[in-house]
């Protein structure tokens, strides 16, 4: 992803935090974008198209862990257009990404998905990730 793929991915990720009442301010996403995209060390971003189309993106953050011994990564956003799903782009993606763990020298990728989407667990668990038995908390820093 580059700078210029700013808007495009703003807008879908309103479409995508819409799905959960996620709340979304979009020139401060617009400038974290910024940020991101020019910082190689925070992590990788991608567009997927189908038919040269965009029809979603995968955003990977990366973590240092000391328990894995390196680097690891998140897949902290996966979104696919409506209009695009059932038709096994979700599946390219995860083959993607999985392919790219070694190149980014990762010794893990989490990821967290909502309890009501069923389709995106079974996704998931068909491609090798395990259901975590910790519990993600979070600590949320207020003004």
């Amino acid at each position: 992803m580059e700078i210029k793929d700013i808007t495009a991915i703003t807008l879908m990720m309103q479409d995508f935090y819409t799905i959960d009442n996620y709340p979304m301010d979009v020139e401060v996403t617009k400038t974290l974008f910024q940020e991101f995209i020019s910082n190689e060390k925070l992590g990788k971003s991608w567009l997927i198209y189908s038919e040269n189309e965009i029809v979603g993106y995968m955003i990977l953050t990366f973590v240092f862990s000391f328990e894995y011994g390196g680097k690891i990564a998140f897949v902290d956003e996966l979104f696919i257009k409506e209009t695009a799903r059932g038709k096994g782009i979700g599946k390219e993606a995860i083959l993607f990404v999985q392919a790219e763990v070694p190149k980014l020298s990762l010794k893990l990728l989490y990821l967290e998905v909502e309890t009501h989407n069923k389709n995106a667990q079974k996704l998931y668990l068909a491609h090798d990730f395990e259901l975590h038995n910790r519990k993600l908390m979070k600590y949320k820093v207020t003004k």
